[in-house]
Protein backbone atom coordinates (compact mmCIF):
# COMPACT_ATOMS: atom_id res chain seq x y z
CA UNK A 1 0.00 0.00 0.00
CA UNK A 2 1.10 3.25 -1.12
CA UNK A 3 0.13 6.10 1.70
CA UNK A 4 0.47 10.12 1.32
CA UNK A 5 0.13 12.00 5.01
CA UNK A 6 -0.70 15.64 4.51
CA UNK A 7 0.63 17.84 7.40
CA UNK A 8 4.15 18.74 9.02
CA UNK A 9 3.63 18.58 13.15
CA UNK A 10 4.32 16.00 15.63
CA UNK A 11 0.91 14.43 14.85
CA UNK A 12 1.80 13.79 11.11
CA UNK A 13 5.08 12.65 12.45
CA UNK A 14 3.66 10.01 15.11
CA UNK A 15 1.15 9.06 11.84
CA UNK A 16 4.20 8.60 9.38
CA UNK A 17 6.41 6.62 12.46
CA UNK A 18 3.42 3.67 13.05
CA UNK A 19 2.69 3.88 8.92
CA UNK A 20 6.44 3.13 8.74
CA UNK A 21 6.64 0.31 11.07
CA UNK A 22 3.71 -1.07 8.92
CA UNK A 23 4.65 -4.17 6.95
CA UNK A 24 1.56 -3.26 4.30
CA UNK A 25 3.05 -0.08 3.23
CA UNK A 26 5.20 -0.15 0.55
CA UNK A 27 5.50 3.61 0.04
CA UNK A 28 5.24 6.66 1.99
CA UNK A 29 4.77 10.08 1.33
CA UNK A 30 4.66 13.12 3.57
CA UNK A 31 3.60 16.83 2.27
CA UNK A 32 5.38 18.68 3.37
CA UNK A 33 6.69 17.20 6.04
CA UNK A 34 9.16 18.30 8.56
CA UNK A 35 13.03 17.74 9.18
CA UNK A 36 12.21 14.30 11.51
CA UNK A 37 9.53 13.11 9.03
CA UNK A 38 12.39 13.02 5.86
CA UNK A 39 13.82 10.13 7.89
CA UNK A 40 11.16 7.78 7.62
CA UNK A 41 8.95 9.50 4.56
CA UNK A 42 9.73 10.84 1.23
CA UNK A 43 8.88 14.55 0.93
CA UNK A 44 6.96 16.94 -1.16
CA UNK A 45 5.78 20.68 -1.35
CA UNK A 46 2.46 21.15 -1.89
CA UNK A 47 -0.43 24.02 -0.56
CA UNK A 48 -2.36 21.86 2.37
CA UNK A 49 -4.97 23.77 1.73
CA UNK A 50 -5.57 23.29 -2.23
CA UNK A 51 -7.45 20.24 -3.14
CA UNK A 52 -6.62 20.00 -6.50
CA UNK A 53 -2.98 20.65 -5.77
CA UNK A 54 -3.49 17.90 -3.13
CA UNK A 55 -5.20 15.69 -5.52
CA UNK A 56 -2.90 15.76 -8.70
CA UNK A 57 0.15 15.12 -5.95
CA UNK A 58 -1.88 11.97 -4.77
CA UNK A 59 -2.34 11.05 -8.20
CA UNK A 60 0.98 11.79 -9.33
CA UNK A 61 2.76 9.15 -6.82
CA UNK A 62 -0.11 6.52 -7.74
CA UNK A 63 -0.85 6.55 -3.88
CA UNK A 64 -3.80 4.08 -2.30
CA UNK A 65 -4.60 6.03 0.47
CA UNK A 66 -4.60 9.96 1.91
CA UNK A 67 -4.59 10.61 5.12
CA UNK A 68 -5.14 13.99 6.00
CA UNK A 69 -3.40 15.28 9.59
CA UNK A 70 -4.36 19.17 10.47
CA UNK A 71 -7.61 20.30 10.91
CA UNK A 72 -7.40 23.78 8.24
CA UNK A 73 -7.23 21.56 5.13
CA UNK A 74 -10.34 18.99 6.06
CA UNK A 75 -12.09 22.71 7.19
CA UNK A 76 -11.25 23.89 3.62
CA UNK A 77 -12.68 20.46 1.64
CA UNK A 78 -9.44 18.67 0.74
CA UNK A 79 -10.77 15.59 1.54
CA UNK A 80 -13.23 16.45 -0.96
CA UNK A 81 -11.18 17.27 -3.50
CA UNK A 82 -9.20 13.45 -3.19
CA UNK A 83 -12.82 11.90 -2.73
CA UNK A 84 -13.83 13.38 -6.03
CA UNK A 85 -10.56 11.73 -7.65
CA UNK A 86 -11.37 8.38 -6.71
CA UNK A 87 -8.42 8.26 -3.83
CA UNK A 88 -9.43 6.92 -1.10
CA UNK A 89 -8.85 9.56 1.98
CA UNK A 90 -9.16 8.91 5.98
CA UNK A 91 -10.46 12.70 7.02
CA UNK A 92 -14.12 13.76 6.69
CA UNK A 93 -15.77 15.84 3.98
CA UNK A 94 -16.14 19.80 4.66
CA UNK A 95 -19.34 19.70 5.30
CA UNK A 96 -18.67 16.99 8.35
CA UNK A 97 -15.51 18.84 9.62
CA UNK A 98 -17.87 21.57 10.75
CA UNK A 99 -17.97 19.37 13.86
CA UNK A 100 -14.66 21.21 14.65
CA UNK A 101 -14.81 24.27 12.41
CA UNK A 102 -17.58 25.84 14.27
CA UNK A 103 -18.43 25.14 18.13
CA UNK A 104 -21.77 26.34 17.51
CA UNK A 105 -22.67 23.47 14.71
CA UNK A 106 -21.61 20.97 16.78
CA UNK A 107 -23.55 22.35 19.84
CA UNK A 108 -26.74 21.57 17.65
CA UNK A 109 -25.76 18.22 16.62
CA UNK A 110 -25.16 17.27 20.20
CA UNK A 111 -28.80 18.80 21.03
CA UNK A 112 -30.09 16.39 18.59
CA UNK A 113 -28.06 13.32 19.29
CA UNK A 114 -28.90 13.70 22.98
CA UNK A 115 -25.05 13.89 23.61
CA UNK A 116 -24.09 15.38 27.20
CA UNK A 117 -22.52 18.93 27.16
CA UNK A 118 -22.14 22.21 28.59
CA UNK A 119 -24.78 24.10 28.59
CA UNK A 120 -24.23 27.22 26.36
CA UNK A 121 -24.88 30.59 24.10
CA UNK A 122 -23.61 31.61 21.21
CA UNK A 123 -23.16 35.13 21.21
CA UNK A 124 -22.70 37.87 18.46
CA UNK A 125 -23.03 41.45 20.18
CA UNK A 126 -20.95 42.54 23.32
CA UNK A 127 -24.38 42.97 25.06
CA UNK A 128 -25.19 39.04 24.18
CA UNK A 129 -21.33 37.66 25.94
CA UNK A 130 -22.51 40.40 29.06
CA UNK A 131 -25.72 38.47 29.50
CA UNK A 132 -24.38 35.14 29.39
CA UNK A 133 -21.46 35.43 31.34
CA UNK A 134 -23.57 37.06 33.91
CA UNK A 135 -25.47 33.80 33.44
CA UNK A 136 -23.11 31.36 34.30
CA UNK A 137 -20.70 33.71 36.58
CA UNK A 138 -17.21 32.28 36.97
CA UNK A 139 -14.71 30.65 36.24
CA UNK A 140 -16.03 32.08 32.69
CA UNK A 141 -15.40 29.83 29.15
CA UNK A 142 -15.30 31.70 26.14
CA UNK A 143 -14.62 29.74 23.00
CA UNK A 144 -13.86 31.19 19.48
CA UNK A 145 -16.22 29.54 17.17
CA UNK A 146 -13.90 29.01 14.41
CA UNK A 147 -10.58 27.16 14.12
CA UNK A 148 -7.70 28.22 16.69
CA UNK A 149 -5.32 25.34 16.37
CA UNK A 150 -6.21 24.59 19.95
CA UNK A 151 -5.53 28.48 21.28
CA UNK A 152 -9.02 29.74 20.91
CA UNK A 153 -10.13 28.82 24.58
CA UNK A 154 -10.11 31.06 27.75
CA UNK A 155 -10.75 29.90 31.11
CA UNK A 156 -10.54 33.24 33.78
CA UNK A 157 -12.36 34.30 36.69
CA UNK A 158 -11.29 37.90 35.54
CA UNK A 159 -14.76 39.36 34.18
CA UNK A 160 -13.18 42.35 31.84
CA UNK A 161 -10.26 39.51 30.15
CA UNK A 162 -13.23 37.11 29.25
CA UNK A 163 -15.27 40.04 27.76
CA UNK A 164 -12.02 41.05 25.95
CA UNK A 165 -11.27 37.47 24.79
CA UNK A 166 -15.08 37.84 23.19
CA UNK A 167 -14.89 40.70 21.51
CA UNK A 168 -11.41 39.52 19.80
CA UNK A 169 -13.29 36.32 18.68
CA UNK A 170 -16.09 38.92 17.40
CA UNK A 171 -13.97 40.95 15.33
CA UNK A 172 -12.13 38.65 14.03
CA UNK A 173 -12.86 38.00 10.01
CA UNK A 174 -15.40 34.80 9.66
CA UNK A 175 -14.37 31.70 7.72
CA UNK A 176 -16.52 29.65 6.29
CA UNK A 177 -17.29 27.44 8.69
CA UNK A 178 -18.43 29.92 11.41
CA UNK A 179 -21.13 32.01 11.98
CA UNK A 180 -20.13 35.44 11.35
CA UNK A 181 -18.90 37.33 14.13
CA UNK A 182 -20.27 34.88 16.91
CA UNK A 183 -18.19 33.67 20.16
CA UNK A 184 -19.01 30.23 22.71
CA UNK A 185 -20.13 31.02 26.18
CA UNK A 186 -20.31 28.21 27.87
CA UNK A 187 -20.79 27.17 32.16
CA UNK A 188 -17.46 25.74 33.53
CA UNK A 189 -17.32 21.95 33.97
CA UNK A 190 -15.78 20.58 36.87
CA UNK A 191 -13.57 17.24 37.08
CA UNK A 192 -10.64 16.00 34.98
CA UNK A 193 -10.09 16.60 31.31
CA UNK A 194 -9.99 13.52 28.88
CA UNK A 195 -9.19 13.04 25.33
CA UNK A 196 -10.96 9.76 23.34
CA UNK A 197 -10.51 9.25 19.56
CA UNK A 198 -12.53 6.99 17.62
CA UNK A 199 -12.30 5.92 13.38
CA UNK A 200 -15.52 5.91 11.76
CA UNK A 201 -16.56 5.61 8.62
CA UNK A 202 -19.83 7.38 8.74
CA UNK A 203 -21.74 3.82 10.17
CA UNK A 204 -19.02 1.81 12.47
CA UNK A 205 -17.44 3.46 15.17
CA UNK A 206 -14.29 1.61 16.40
CA UNK A 207 -13.14 3.50 19.66
CA UNK A 208 -9.34 4.08 20.52
CA UNK A 209 -7.82 4.04 23.94
CA UNK A 210 -8.02 7.26 26.44
CA UNK A 211 -5.41 10.13 26.93
CA UNK A 212 -4.97 13.02 28.88
CA UNK A 213 -3.15 16.01 27.93
CA UNK A 214 -1.67 19.11 29.32
CA UNK A 215 -2.77 22.61 27.90
CA UNK A 216 -0.87 24.95 30.57
CA UNK A 217 1.88 26.58 29.08
CA UNK A 218 4.04 25.41 33.11
CA UNK A 219 4.09 23.10 35.43
CA UNK A 220 0.92 22.61 38.09
CA UNK A 221 -1.15 24.05 35.16
CA UNK A 222 -0.10 27.62 35.37
CA UNK A 223 0.28 30.13 32.46
CA UNK A 224 -1.60 30.38 29.08
CA UNK A 225 -3.09 28.09 27.00
CA UNK A 226 -1.21 26.14 24.60
CA UNK A 227 -1.62 23.57 21.56
CA UNK A 228 -0.66 20.95 24.24
CA UNK A 229 2.20 20.53 26.40
CA UNK A 230 2.47 16.67 26.64
CA UNK A 231 0.18 13.48 27.32
CA UNK A 232 -0.45 10.17 28.31
CA UNK A 233 -1.96 6.94 28.10
CA UNK A 234 -3.34 4.58 29.59
CA UNK A 235 -5.63 6.75 32.52
CA UNK A 236 -5.20 4.76 35.61
CA UNK A 237 -7.76 6.59 37.83
CA UNK A 238 -10.25 6.41 34.88
CA UNK A 239 -13.64 3.70 34.72
CA UNK A 240 -12.80 0.38 33.35
CA UNK A 241 -16.29 1.21 31.72
CA UNK A 242 -15.33 4.96 30.43
CA UNK A 243 -14.52 3.46 26.74
CA UNK A 244 -17.63 2.19 26.49
CA UNK A 245 -20.26 4.88 28.28
CA UNK A 246 -18.50 6.91 25.88
CA UNK A 247 -18.96 5.04 22.84
CA UNK A 248 -23.02 4.25 23.57
CA UNK A 249 -23.53 7.95 24.77
CA UNK A 250 -21.78 10.21 22.71
CA UNK A 251 -19.25 8.21 19.82
CA UNK A 252 -21.94 6.71 18.35
CA UNK A 253 -25.30 9.08 18.42
CA UNK A 254 -22.85 11.57 16.78
CA UNK A 255 -22.17 9.82 13.98
CA UNK A 256 -25.44 8.56 13.61
CA UNK A 257 -26.92 12.11 13.84
CA UNK A 258 -24.46 13.29 11.26
CA UNK A 259 -25.82 10.44 8.92
CA UNK A 260 -29.10 11.41 9.23
CA UNK A 261 -28.20 14.62 8.07
CA UNK A 262 -26.86 13.67 5.07
CA UNK A 263 -22.91 14.55 5.93
CA UNK A 264 -21.55 11.14 7.29
CA UNK A 265 -19.18 11.73 8.97
CA UNK A 266 -15.77 9.64 7.91
CA UNK A 267 -12.59 9.47 9.51
CA UNK A 268 -11.40 10.78 13.06
CA UNK A 269 -13.77 11.83 15.70
CA UNK A 270 -11.77 13.56 18.95
CA UNK A 271 -14.14 13.41 21.63
CA UNK A 272 -12.82 16.01 24.28
CA UNK A 273 -14.57 15.26 27.29
CA UNK A 274 -14.88 16.40 30.91
CA UNK A 275 -15.65 13.45 33.76
CA UNK A 276 -17.93 16.06 36.16
CA UNK A 277 -19.89 15.15 39.43
CA UNK A 278 -22.53 14.89 37.48
CA UNK A 279 -21.34 12.54 34.79
CA UNK A 280 -19.77 12.53 31.15
CA UNK A 281 -19.58 16.16 29.09
CA UNK A 282 -18.79 16.98 26.10
CA UNK A 283 -16.16 20.06 26.18
CA UNK A 284 -15.43 20.06 22.63
CA UNK A 285 -15.36 17.88 18.82
CA UNK A 286 -12.27 18.02 16.78
CA UNK A 287 -12.68 16.41 13.46
CA UNK A 288 -9.06 14.64 13.53
CA UNK A 289 -6.08 13.45 15.65
CA UNK A 290 -5.22 15.48 18.53
CA UNK A 291 -1.58 16.68 19.27
CA UNK A 292 0.31 15.40 21.53
CA UNK A 293 -2.38 12.94 22.40
CA UNK A 294 -1.88 10.85 19.11
CA UNK A 295 2.09 10.44 19.88
CA UNK A 296 1.13 8.59 23.25
CA UNK A 297 -2.13 6.85 21.55
CA UNK A 298 -0.31 5.05 18.67
CA UNK A 299 2.83 4.46 20.48
CA UNK A 300 0.53 1.36 22.74
CA UNK A 301 -1.94 0.60 19.18
CA UNK A 302 -0.14 -2.73 18.23
CA UNK A 303 -2.62 -3.18 15.27
CA UNK A 304 -0.64 -1.98 12.19
CA UNK A 305 -2.18 1.34 11.62
CA UNK A 306 -2.42 1.62 7.82
CA UNK A 307 -5.31 -1.79 7.34
CA UNK A 308 -7.14 0.72 9.99
CA UNK A 309 -7.32 3.79 7.98
CA UNK A 310 -7.92 2.18 5.20
CA UNK A 311 -11.14 -0.03 6.48
CA UNK A 312 -12.35 3.65 7.51
CA UNK A 313 -11.53 5.22 4.05
CA UNK A 314 -13.34 1.97 2.41
CA UNK A 315 -16.63 1.69 4.52
CA UNK A 316 -15.16 -1.72 5.74
CA UNK A 317 -14.55 -0.64 9.47
CA UNK A 318 -17.34 -3.80 10.47
CA UNK A 319 -15.33 -6.50 8.97
CA UNK A 320 -11.76 -5.14 11.04
CA UNK A 321 -10.80 -7.18 13.70
CA UNK A 322 -10.73 -5.52 17.40
CA UNK A 323 -7.47 -3.58 17.87
CA UNK A 324 -4.69 -4.98 19.95
CA UNK A 325 -3.43 -3.06 22.21
CA UNK A 326 -0.05 -2.95 24.66
CA UNK A 327 -0.54 -3.02 28.27
CA UNK A 328 2.54 -0.50 28.80
CA UNK A 329 2.17 2.96 29.34
CA UNK A 330 3.13 6.00 26.81
CA UNK A 331 4.13 9.55 27.74
CA UNK A 332 4.80 12.15 25.33
CA UNK A 333 6.61 15.83 26.56
CA UNK A 334 6.60 19.02 24.45
CA UNK A 335 9.94 20.71 24.07
CA UNK A 336 8.79 24.17 22.90
CA UNK A 337 10.62 27.37 21.89
CA UNK A 338 11.51 30.39 23.46
CA UNK A 339 8.61 32.46 23.71
CA UNK A 340 5.93 29.87 23.26
CA UNK A 341 2.76 30.78 22.83
CA UNK A 342 3.51 33.86 22.16
CA UNK A 343 5.59 34.52 18.97
CA UNK A 344 8.61 31.50 19.29
CA UNK A 345 11.67 32.07 18.48
CA UNK A 346 12.80 30.02 15.49
CA UNK A 347 15.90 29.03 13.23
CA UNK A 348 18.05 27.79 16.79
CA UNK A 349 20.04 25.07 16.00
CA UNK A 350 19.00 21.56 17.81
CA UNK A 351 21.41 19.40 19.17
CA UNK A 352 21.24 15.80 21.13
CA UNK A 353 18.67 14.31 18.55
CA UNK A 354 21.22 11.64 17.70
CA UNK A 355 22.05 10.61 21.20
CA UNK A 356 18.72 9.92 21.76
CA UNK A 357 18.43 7.46 19.04
CA UNK A 358 21.42 6.14 20.35
CA UNK A 359 21.00 5.84 23.91
CA UNK A 360 16.95 5.86 24.30
CA UNK A 361 15.48 4.13 21.23
CA UNK A 362 13.35 2.27 20.97
CA UNK A 363 11.78 2.81 24.26
CA UNK A 364 12.05 6.41 23.82
CA UNK A 365 12.18 8.31 20.17
CA UNK A 366 12.02 12.01 18.94
CA UNK A 367 8.86 13.19 17.14
CA UNK A 368 9.46 16.54 14.85
CA UNK A 369 6.46 19.50 14.87
CA UNK A 370 8.27 22.52 14.06
CA UNK A 371 11.38 21.95 12.40
CA UNK A 372 13.19 22.04 9.54
CA UNK A 373 16.79 20.84 8.01
CA UNK A 374 19.76 23.28 6.65
CA UNK A 375 22.27 20.80 5.46
CA UNK A 376 23.50 18.50 8.20
CA UNK A 377 21.38 20.92 11.02
CA UNK A 378 18.41 20.34 12.62
CA UNK A 379 16.80 23.99 13.24
CA UNK A 380 13.46 25.22 15.23
CA UNK A 381 10.90 26.17 13.31
CA UNK A 382 7.73 26.73 15.03
CA UNK A 383 6.40 26.77 18.75
CA UNK A 384 6.33 23.04 19.63
CA UNK A 385 9.26 22.09 18.26
CA UNK A 386 9.75 18.25 19.56
CA UNK A 387 7.48 15.89 20.86
CA UNK A 388 9.50 13.37 22.94
CA UNK A 389 7.54 10.33 23.24
CA UNK A 390 8.56 7.01 25.30
CA UNK A 391 7.19 3.78 26.46
CA UNK A 392 7.57 1.38 29.65
CA UNK A 393 5.86 -0.88 31.79
CA UNK A 394 3.77 1.81 33.79
CA UNK A 395 3.50 5.61 34.02
CA UNK A 396 6.86 6.15 36.06
CA UNK A 397 9.23 3.79 33.80
CA UNK A 398 7.47 5.67 30.38
CA UNK A 399 8.27 9.45 32.54
CA UNK A 400 11.72 8.44 33.17
CA UNK A 401 12.67 7.39 29.90
CA UNK A 402 10.92 10.39 28.37
CA UNK A 403 12.54 13.45 30.50
CA UNK A 404 16.12 11.58 30.43
CA UNK A 405 15.45 11.86 26.77
CA UNK A 406 14.34 15.22 26.92
CA UNK A 407 17.77 15.80 28.62
CA UNK A 408 19.63 15.22 26.06
CA UNK A 409 18.19 17.81 23.63
CA UNK A 410 19.71 21.31 23.83
CA UNK A 411 17.49 23.83 22.03
CA UNK A 412 18.72 27.87 23.38
CA UNK A 413 15.17 29.31 24.94
CA UNK A 414 13.32 26.06 25.20
CA UNK A 415 11.09 25.13 27.85
CA UNK A 416 9.18 21.84 28.67
CA UNK A 417 6.66 20.99 31.94
CA UNK A 418 8.31 18.51 34.18
CA UNK A 419 4.85 17.17 35.57
CA UNK A 420 3.68 15.51 32.81
CA UNK A 421 1.89 12.69 34.03
CA UNK A 422 3.68 12.89 37.31
CA UNK A 423 0.07 12.73 39.57
CA UNK A 424 -1.22 9.73 37.34
CA UNK A 425 2.30 8.13 37.81
CA UNK A 426 2.08 8.59 41.98
CA UNK A 427 -2.04 7.19 42.21
CA UNK A 428 -0.98 4.61 39.77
Amino acid sequence: MKVLVIGSGAREHALCHSLSLDPAVTALHCAPGNAGIAEVAELHRVDILDGAAVSALAAELGVDLVVIGPEAPLVAGVADAVREAGIPVFGPSKEAARLEGSKAFAKDVMAAAGVPTARSYVCTTAEEVAAALDAFGAPYVVKDDGLAAGKGVVVTDDLEAAKAHAAACMGVPPAPSRQRGSVVIEEYLDGPEVSLFAITDGETVVPLQPAQDFKRAFDNDEGPNTGGMGAYSPLPWASPDLVDEVLRTVLQPTVDEMRRRGIPFSGLLYAGLAITSRGIRVVEFNARFGDPETQVVLARLQTPLAGVLMAAATGDLAHLPPLRWSDEAAVTVVVAAQNYPGSPRTGDPITGLEEVAAQDAPHAYVLHAGTRRDGDTVLSAGGRVLSVTATGKDLTEARDRAYTAVSRIRLEGSHHRSDIAARAAAQA
